[in-house]
């Protein structure tokens, strides 16, 4: 009989997942190597088990089991979009390597979802064939991982008939419990001015200049948020510039500058938004405007309530004592669950410290004790007293 959390299981499941590349490109979560990974990689596995799943209109995969309407319902959000593999070495060749701490499996997406993602399905394949659900239990594979916003999710819940009591969105975090995230609102400042030949710059309005004003006031700008006792102050950064025309020898007339404003938990990206183009101005000859970008909500978890205390029984049961939690800087989607009322958490295998990077390896141990906390979380949430 099948053990679907046995370290060989795992391993083979996750080699397979870092051979299928799934790359953010420019199509985002509409890739079709994405969806391809999903339906041709992923859902094969969820077949061997006898799971039951649909597909929404983004192309999610949605795994529904258990009664509905019990009160007790608890909802995996897994991601199949990974990093591009960029400069790393063979990143889609997975390899068993040697650390001072162990065996790992080296591989683009380890670290952030696809370790994570290996694990979660040792945890369902061994919960279907327990087959003693009282609640619901729903897992969502979305085409989503990389793209900075919650539009995946937001396609997940709309075709769900039930709520979910609590969430845990499987992303690497050192295998402790991101209690806490900061969120982000990217907009978009756009400064015009004249074009002109840059042998005769007085005939024209330079908009460079006028985007380095823009950027003298923001880099001083009082934000108004008290700061946060585990994240500090929240912040604004500019992260991407571009001039026009694209022409040589020319005076551009226009400049569009990105800024990443950084959500503490409690505020909201209408108000933080609204708090920095609101009040500011560019005086003749520029002029102007705004555009409001991607969102993603803050989140933060209460330790007193149920679901941390759920959180704690299954670290226990799986033999790994108390758990460690910590305030995350990166946003994903558990913000978008507790805008909603819903206690959420982000929580996998993989080193944050290696996302995006050009080395990616994931613990082999570390897969196996995630794979078993899951478990033994669903058995907490939607299982039969023991």
């Amino acid at each position: 009989m099948t053990d679907y959390l046995s370290e060989q299981h795992l391993v083979d499941w996750l080699k397979t997942f870092i051979a299928y590349p799934s790359q953010q490109s420019d199509l985002h979560e509409s890739d079709p190597a994405v969806k391809s990974f999903i339906r041709d990689c992923a859902a094969p596995m969820l077949d061997a088990m006898k799971a039951t799943y649909r597909y929404d209109g983004m192309g999610n995969l949605i795994l529904e089991a258990g009664p509905k309407n019990t009160g007790r319902c608890l909802l995996f959000v897994a991601y199949a979009m990974t990093h591009p593999g960029a400069a790393m070495t063979d990143p889609f060749s997975p390899s068993i390597v040697d650390t001072p701490r162990g065996k790992a499996v080296r591989g683009r997406g380890v670290a952030e979802q696809k370790t994570a993602l290996a694990a979660l399905f040792g945890a369902i394949g061994q919960t279907l064939k327990d087959g003693k659900l009282e609640g619901r239990l729903i897992v969502a594979l979305t085409t989503a991982g990389e793209t900075g916003r919650h539009d995946a999710v937001e396609s997940v819940m709309a075709s769900l008939d039930e709520t979910p009591s609590a969430v845990v969105v499987c992303i690497g975090t050192d295998s402790s419990v991101a209690i806490g995230n900061k969120g982000r609102v990217d907009f978009d400042v756009i400064v015009e001015g004249k074009a002109s030949h840059s042998s005769t710059p007085w005939h024209g309005v330079n908009a460079i200049t006028g985007a380095q004003r823009i950027l003298q006031k923001l880099e001083t700008l009082d934000l108004g948020v008290p700061d946060h006792p585990a994240f500090g102050p929240a912040t604004l950064t500019p992260t991407a510039i571009d001039s026009s025309p694209k022409a040589t020898h020319t005076v551009p007339d226009r400049v569009r500058i990105r800024f990443d404003r950084r959500l503490l938990p409690g505020e909201t990206p209408e108000a933080a938004y609204e708090a920095i183009t609101k009040p500011l101005t560019l005086g003749k000859p520029w002029s102007l405007s705004f555009e409001r970008g991607p969102v993603m909500y803050p989140n933060e978890l209460s330790l007193d309530g149920v679901f941390f205390s759920q959180l704690r029984a299954a670290f226990a049961a799986a033999g790994l004592g108390e758990p460690k939690t910590f305030h995350c800087n990166f946003a994903l989607d558990a913000g978008y669950f507790s805008r909603r009322g819903i206690e959420a958490i982000m929580l996998g295998p993989g080193e944050v410290d290696q996302f995006h990077s050009s080395e990616e390896q994931a613990l082999i141990s570390d897969l196996v004790a995630m794979a078993n906390v899951y478990y033994q979380l669903i058995r907490q949430c939607v299982c039969p007293t023991r």
